[in-house]
């Protein structure tokens, strides 16, 4: 399969314990799985053990491309690590999607993927280049911060080398530890963790082998619809960005060119750094609170956390959790060593970062987490986050009290499952905006509710009043996200639900299988397409499955929801929200009825095939979908219904 279509054709296997290096090839998993989260699941699949724990040697990290990587205008190059987290309590299998130009340049350096086992003995760094890999010492790199790290790595080998590294909080193995990787690209599920549980510091990638269509033509068409439905209303970045700002947009390889989200701010020290979602505003209200004013300590505490390299959502439930329990008294500066009067400060920050990251004190236990952390703390630690914790220590956003089908995403994932959760609320959040009278907003209710049919399987998946027909809208959502993340195209491009620049603004549910068949050369349509990513996620089902999260008992969401009143949400005070017949209502006040949730997961089970009492995978199921290689361990492990 070497340079097929779409493919480099070859995924490095590295054993950093025995310093084995080989290949694997690319068509071993392409045709069920096509690539992304799909291929790295299933060589999860083969090779990691259930028992193995995230700090095993046998636990691999798995870094992977897709096939519409590293062609232009596509917003395609985005690139993803699955590995089982030790953020995850117990560990299981995770993922962390990250884009720049990292990925790009593995497929170039002529792999569509890399899996890295084993551990090494001393620190190491990886160089992978033009079709060859070696293994270098890093001893000089151990504990130094991951902009460091990156900064020496190409004065040392090029700046048109990149760079993915740890900082000290991986070297320290801080569960929540991140990765790092060039235009400030950063991963999350505790992977950095995992590289200093190897010893792996740093993996550098080039190349110059570039990839194939199948149908050049017909892929340069689709790429010029794709610009024109992407096309943003003039006017929009000079909004977002304006002269003195500090503010520019900088783009991941092959970006669509309407990226609004990912932007570098210059400091006025002259700083450079990304600002994008909550990384960029997690420390916002903690400094608004302390200096009284706009400052750019933000944009500082998101480099902190870029230095020593970890999770700042998580860093942002243990800052509520040391703010609270400093009103309470659990928390004093003798028994932390922290200025906690100065919450908010820059200062605080990087005293707190330094703490977590090499483990001084309070900070070694902070470095297992917020949840875990609290446990150990007690004295009424946990309940002081008890409203913040959702899944894998990140909090509650896009509550199912509100939005409903997003439970659903929350109680079948290992850990906050974003572009699940942006296909609800992305639409509904354009249709408060254009609800509240904003002229650049097209996100009439009249549109939520073809979304909902197109998109979401019907237009009582735009009704967020009752439980119905939320189960489907979940399963379809999965599907076409899965199938998303294996290809792999970016979240803040698509799907491409509405457009800006038409008469009716209706995107486009099928360009997704056409692009992969004219990169590919596999003809697919929207619904082949989705039933890959079918397969995908019942694939992902049973590795969690394997791994502990087994059925019905295991799909729950956090019991917060289920009692505490929905206060507010983000961008959204009001929660409003489309109901019947399109009817604005407000979920203020909500909490999510457990009785229908149950009812809810019935019949999301029989949608997808499963026992619907136990929510077990049947073995009909998985063979109908070409997963008859997994079936006989479920069945020996006894997790697979008859």
């Amino acid at each position: 399969m070497e340079n097929e279509y779409g493919y480099a054709g070859k995924i490095l296997r590295v054993n950093l314990s025995t310093g084995q290096i080989s290949t694997i090839p690319t068509a071993q998993y392409a045709d069920r799985f096509i690539g992304g989260r799909g291929l790295a699941a299933k060589i999860y699949w083969d090779l990691v053990p259930p028992e193995a724990d995230a700090f095993d040697p046998r636990n691999c990290l798995i870094f992977v491309t897709g096939p519409l990587a590293g062609f232009g205008g596509l917003s395609g190059s985005r690139w993803q690590v699955c590995s089982k987290s030790p953020s995850a309590d117990p560990h299981t299998f995770s993922y962390s999607n990250m884009g720049g130009h990292w990925g790009a340049q593995l497929k170039f350096a002529g792999y569509d993927g890399l899996v890295v086992e084993g551990a090494a003995d001393k620190p190491v760094f990886m160089v992978i280049e033009n079709g060859k890999a070696e293994i270098k010492d890093a001893s000089n790199l151990w504990l130094k911060t991951a902009l460091e790290v990156r900064q020496t790595l190409k004065e040392d080998l090029g700046r048109e080398v990149r760079v993915l590294a740890t900082g000290p909080a991986g070297d320290n193995r801080v569960v929540f530890a991140g990765l790092l990787a060039d235009n400030d690209a950063s991963g999350s599920s505790g992977f950095g963790a995992i590289m200093g549980s190897k010893k792996l510091k740093a993996i550098v990638v080039h190349g110059e082998q570039r990839v194939r269509a199948a149908d050049p033509e017909k892929l340069k068409e689709l790429t010029d619809y794709v610009r024109q439905l992407k096309k943003l209303k003039p006017g929009t970045l000079e909004k977002l960005m304006p002269e003195g700002s500090g503010l520019k947009r900088e783009a991941c390889f092959g970006c669509i060119g309407s990226c609004i989200g990912r932007m570098v701010y210059r400091a006025e020290d002259g700083t450079r750094g990304k600002v994008m979602c909550q990384s960029g505003m997690y420390y916002a209200r903690a400094a608004w609170k302390y200096y009284g004013k706009r400052t750019e300590v933000p944009f500082f505490a998101n480099r902190i956390a870029d230095r020593y390299g970890f999770d700042t959502m998580v860093v942002d439930s243990i800052i509520t959790l040391l703010f609270k329990g400093h009103r309470t008294g659990i928390f004093t500066d003798e028994n932390t060593g922290l200025p906690l009067a100065q919450i908010g400060s820059l200062e605080f920050m990087e005293a707190l970062a330094k703490k977590i990251s090499f483990r001084e004190g309070i900070g070694d236990i902070l470095a297992q987490g917020t949840t875990r952390a609290a446990k150990i703390i007690g004295q009424g630690a946990p309940e002081l986050i008890a409203d913040q914790i959702s899944i894998a220590d990140h909090g509650p956003a896009y509550c199912p009290r509100m939005y409903i089908t997003t439970g659903i995403f929350y109680a079948t994932e290992p850990r906050q499952p974003i572009q699940n959760l942006h296909a609800i609320s992305r639409p509904t959040l354009k249709w408060v905006s254009w609800l509240g009278g904003n002229p650049d907003s097209h996100m009439t209710t009249d549109l939520v509710r073809w979304i909902g049919k197109n998109f979401w399987g019907g237009e009582e998946g735009a009704d967020f009043s009752t439980y119905e027909g939320k189960a489907l809208a979940a399963k379809k959502i999965q599907d076409r996200e899965y199938a998303k993340e294996s290809l792999i195209l970016c979240d803040f491009a698509w799907p491409i639900t509405d457009v800006d620049c038409s008469e009716d603004h209706k995107g486009d549910p099928a360009v997704e299988s056409r692009l992969y068949s004219a990169v590919t050369g596999r003809e697919t349509d929207e619904a082949g397409l989705n039933e890959i990513g079918e397969r995908v996620f019942n694939l992902q089902r049973a590795i969690l499955t394997r791994e502990g999260h087994v059925g019905r008992d295991a799909d729950r969401v956090h019991e917060m929801f289920y009692t505490v009143p929905l206060k507010e949400a983000f961008l959204n005070p009001e929660c409003l929200v489309p109901g019947p017949g399109g009817e604005t209502i407000s979920k203020k006040g909500a909490v999510f009825d457990r009785e229908k949730f149950e009812s809810m997961k019935t019949e999301y089970y029989r949608l997808r095939g499963w026992d619907p009492d136990t929510g077990l995978q049947t073995r009909d199921k998985l063979n109908q979908l070409g997963l008859e290689d997994i079936t006989g361990d479920l069945a020996v492990r006894k997790v697979l219904a008859v």
